[in-house]
């Protein structure tokens, strides 16, 4: 598929931040990408135009009804100046699989690349330099029909903005206090857990309030039947060295289908560390803690990369992981990953795209 996306350009340049000034998703770039969709017609009139507000109306889909889904993925510079994108494929894939869920028309893979690509090309001045920064990239599609009544919606808009970020933690890369969640349930089998949509965070926001009011850093849920088996963190997936073997949780529906998961999967397995993918209990994290068995934990998501766990607390229970230091695996992981996506060490997994 050849698509020549047309560009408006803007004619009020934004002020840059400088790369030690930034947080993460507050700065949005000069320009968004969108693309209308409609039914039969499928996806068509891709365009960049200036960053602004979108237009709608107050009975539009999305805001009643919810269909609404989107990607995070980012865009870095690598010491040649060059523009690298990591597994942005994965990412197409993810937002199909989410699109299916919500009865949202399914687009284009090449399309969907050809678009990313483009967008991050125009705005490659935005990608910043410093280590630990990047460019944070937000597809997403929007319901946009303005009517009342519960059915798909018959038109759509996918948009990609971008924002210039620094570190997801403010603190950076130090290990966090994480809160089991024991009475509210994200997400259930059969439901919307593995489709990335706003719904799912929404109903995560209760919760994390009132972990942080408690001084805690995330959530950590459980399944939403027995209330036991581990699942994903607000905005990660988990991960457990027990022994010499790292256990996450498996994918069954409930828990998003992580790229930067998939991509410790690999390594890991790469480095001959053995791994199980299966459902592990509260109860069995936390007798491994008292035995000795349990070594590490850390989180794996898109914004964070690598985020090592110093603490555990459910119910009456609080432990300290390892020591409350960042562990020799996490470290490893988030080091290779971080290089692989700047450019800075061998991509032997064909994993990063550079941007034209």
């Amino acid at each position: 598929m050849s698509t020549t996306i047309p560009i408006t350009r803007t004619n009020h340049l934004k002020s840059k931040p400088r790369d030690e000034e930034l947080e993460f998703g507050r700065v949005f770039t000069d320009h968004m990408l969108l693309i209308d969709g409609a039914g039969e017609r499928g996806w068509y009139n891709p365009r960049i135009v200036p960053y602004g507000p979108l237009t709608l109306d107050p009975a539009t889909a999305v805001f009643h009804y919810g269909q609404a889904l989107f990607e995070g993925l980012k865009a870095y510079r690598s010491p040649r100046d060059t523009i690298l994108l990591f597994r942005p494929d994965m990412n197409a894939a993810r937002l199909n699989r989410s699109a299916a869920r919500l009865c949202i028309p399914p687009m284009d893979e090449e399309l969907f690349l050809t678009a990313l690509k483009t967008v991050v090309s125009v705005e490659r001045d935005w990608v910043p330099h410093a280590p630990g920064t990047s460019l944070y990239i937000r597809p997403t599609i929007i319901a946009t029909e303005a009517f009342l009544g519960v059915r798909p919606s018959r038109t759509y808009c996918f948009f990609i903005i971008l924002s210039p970020v620094g570190a997801y933690y403010a603190e950076g890369f130090s290990p966090v206090r994480i809160l089991v969640e024991d009475r509210y349930v994200r997400a259930v089998r059969g439901g919307m857990g593995a489709a990335k949509t706003g719904g799912n965070y929404a109903a995560s926001l209760a919760a994390g309030e009132e972990a942080h009011q408690k001084g805690f850093d995330q959530v950590l849920w459980l399944d939403g039947v027995e209330r036991q088996y581990i699942e994903e963190v607000g905005s990660m997936n988990i991960a457990f060295v027990l022994d010499d073997e790292l256990i996450t949780p498996p994918l069954t529906g409930t828990i998003l289908e992580g790229v930067t998961r998939d991509t410790v999967l690999q390594l890991v397995r790469d480095w001959g560390i053995q791994v199980a993918e299966r459902p592990i209990t509260v109860t069995e994290v936390f007798a491994a803690t008292r035995n000795g068995r349990l070594r590490e934990v850390f989180g794996m998501g898109t914004a964070a990369v690598i985020s090592p766990v110093s603490e555990l607390s459910y119910q009456d229970q609080t432990v300290t992981i390892n020591n409350g230091q960042v562990g020799p695996l996490a470290q490893r992981l988030f080091d290779e990953i971080s290089a692989i996506q700047r450019g800075l060490k061998p991509d032997p997994h064909g994993w990063v795209v550079e941007v034209d």
